[in-house]
């Protein structure tokens, strides 16, 4: 154990335990309790000082950093962690540990942090993303994402929670890294080793609700959660009710905290739909603005997912909105679904797949923007028309998508090859911001399904409610599926969902696929996301569509791209009315990538111009068109 920080003399944040230039001062809400007791291993227990508003406060001199603690409430006979803990050891039931952010040696001072265009996404849980399912392991597969295209790693909660593995959305210590991925300095060792590498790395977080077991806060003050606002997963965390103001200071010093010790760019924040706050300033807006005000002069980005899809959560503070720069787009997810799998139900109930439909939502984002929407029986969604495409993330995979098929099938493993590269095409050169989920760029056989380690008492209750969740599908709600849903508490579910390296030929025509697409969306001047940057699409047959990327000399101007997209059988067009398809003044079309090119695992492909005015385009294939003149990227 070492002394505290020798520098720092004031605290930096409103609760937890900041080591000081000669020990450690600790500081706790708990409204509730009259008296609050310091309680380390080897004593003395210390009375804690009340201060206004329900804090109590203690500096201990000579403390030092690692010493573990936890307080005793005044008529509670267990001794709690500290709902501000920065670590928890032995997990959310056990010690809290005292630790200094600042022994950490970062070398990352030329990091000049993410701004959102040109991004592409990659979601990660850090505990099957690899076989031993830590940070250190994470890390060292980094350059190889980075080799890929990847630009920012997305990281699934990692708030510690009870248990020996989880999705990470039940935390309850929203301050600590759980240990189950290793310590608070791997954690950043990570974040550095991706700097290092160009990588931005964003944080999942989950401000809605707490989680269930190894749930200590509400001991401290009841006020924490709503006494109005309810979730499917409990009530709400309280930010507009009695005692909200300091609920409010909590959630956003660990904002502050993970950008600050951890040196995390940006945010993507869990259902937003169940944050509720009816105070003049909406928590989601200061959260945004505290992130920027703690991130400095470097560049973060926010994301919101939001399933009624209000747009609000991307407008500017300064017009009422929550001043977010990109949220998720279901309605994306769910289009490009039903197209290739010809599956809808459920909340995918009001989507086509048809071409018309695929082009709108790969330019506009929301295809709902408060129009009516039969699942939910009412309108859907707000205006979103002047948003620009970049601010809806896309993806053909997440972790959510994944799982609600049941077994946990991935998306080539529901669709052919053919239609799967095409739509991988449609994904990664499309204007919105694409996102990956861990093992898409290999077609990984690994399946992803809701997994939590859980206590007797709540395993049935969970594998009950995951049941009755997969049955707003009629095929999972049948007999014979009910019993072969996976049980979320049994590890070796947990097990088969960590992935393991590429090896086959296969894998790696799928990330030979992904590789060169990300390239060309980073390289070619015409589809590289830039400020202004104007696409528009045309429906050319029953399964297929094309999208024209206007280059930096306007419509027609010579430096466009034709993305031309056939989810159906082969399609001649001997004549086609649509100026879209037109050549430009540099000369006729010719094939710049194609998805059938057998690097990719395609069989070639055929002339798609043939003798300068037939269109031929293979069935299940996705082409990218550039005049003859062009120079390659």
């Amino acid at each position: 154990m070492r002394p505290g920080s020798p520098e720092r003399t004031e605290r930096r944040h409103p609760v937890g335990a900041e080591p000081l230039a000669s020990g450690v001062h600790f500081r706790v809400w708990a409204p509730d309790h009259k008296e609050v007791t310091l309680v380390t291993p080897d004593g003395p227990d210390r009375p804690m000082e009340a201060e206004d508003g329900g804090f109590f406060a203690l500096f201990v001199p000579g403390l030092e950093v690692d010493s573990l603690y936890r307080f005793r409430l005044s008529g509670d006979k267990t001794i709690r962690p500290d709902p501000a803990s920065r670590f928890q050891p032995d997990g959310p039931d056990g010690w809290s540990q005292v630790v200094d952010p600042g022994e950490f040696a970062w070398t990352d001072e030329g990091w000049a942090g993410l701004t959102l265009p040109g991004q592409a996404f990659y979601e990660m849980h850090i505990g099957t993303f690899t076989e031993e399912g830590t940070w250190a392991a994470a890390a060292r597969e980094l350059p190889r994402l980075r080799e890929l295209g990847i630009t920012a790693v997305e990281i699934m909660p990692v708030a510690d929670f009870s248990g020996r593995f989880g999705w990470g959305y039940d935390g309850v210590c929203p301050f600590a890294p759980t240990r189950l991925y290793g310590t608070p300095d791997d954690m950043r060792r990570f974040v550095d080793a991706a700097h290092a590498l160009g990588l931005g790395v964003i944080l999942d977080v989950v401000f809605n609700h707490l989680g269930t077991e190894g749930n200590h806060i509400p001991a401290f003050g009841k006020a924490f959660v709503s006494e109005r606002h309810m979730t499917d997963w409990g009530a709400e965390l309280n930010f507009d009710g009695p005692g909200s103001e300091a609920v409010r200071a909590f959630v956003l010093a660990n904002v502050a905290h993970w950008i600050e010790e951890y040196h995390v760019d940006g945010f993507r924040v869990d259902a937003t739909q169940n944050i509720t706050d009816e105070s003049p300033t909406h928590i989601l807006a200061e959260i945004t603005r505290t992130a920027r005000a703690a991130a400095g002069a470097k560049p973060i980005l926010i994301v919101g997912e939001n399933e009624p899809q209000d747009t609000r959560l991307v407008r500017p503070l300064d017009r009422g909105g929550h001043g977010m720069d990109a949220v998720w787009a279901d309605d994306i997810h769910h289009s490009a679904f039903v197209a290739l799998t010809g599956r809808g139900g459920a909340y995918m109930s009001d989507y086509s797949g048809g071409p018309q439909e695929l082009i709108s939502a790969f330019r506009r984002g929301y295809l709902f923007q408060g129009q009516g929407y039969s699942w939910h029986d009412t309108g859907r969604g707000t205006p979103g028309l002047d948003l620009g495409s970049h601010r809806f993330v896309a993806y053909l995979e997440n972790h959510d998508q994944i799982a609600n098929t049941g077994p946990g099938l991935r998306l080539h493993q529901r669709t052919s090859p053919g239609r799967f590269r095409a739509m991988t095409a449609l994904l990664c050169l499309a204007p919105t911001t694409p996102m990956l989920f861990q093992g898409q760029e290999t077609g990984s056989e690994r399946p992803f399904t809701y997994f939590l380690d859980s206590s007797p008492a709540l395993r049935e209750e969970v594998r009950q409610g995951r049941i009755e969740s997969m049955g707003q599908f009629k095929g999972l709600a049948s007999p014979e599926m009910r019993d072969r849903l996976p049980d979320p508490a049994d590890e070796t579910v947990f097990r088969a969902c960590k992935l393991r390296p590429p090896a086959t030929e296969r894998e790696r025509q799928v990330e030979a696929l992904h590789r060169d697409l990300l390239r060309l969306r980073r390289e070619d001047p015409a589809i590289r996301p830039r400020e202004g940057t104007v696409t528009e699409g045309a429906v050319i047959g029953p399964e297929a569509f094309l999208l024209r990327f206007f280059g930096s000399e306007g419509p027609g101007g010579g430096d466009d791209r034709l993305l031309l997209v056939n989810l159906g059988p082969d399609l001649r067009l001997r004549s086609l009315a649509e100026p879209l398809v037109a050549p430009t003044a540099k000369g006729p079309w010719t094939v710049l990538w194609s998805s059938e090119h057998p690097d990719y695992g395609g069989l070639g492909t055929p002339p798609v111009i043939e003798k300068n005015l037939t269109l031929f385009l293979p069935g299940h294939a996705a082409v990218l068109l550039a005049p003859s003149s062009a120079k390659r990227p």
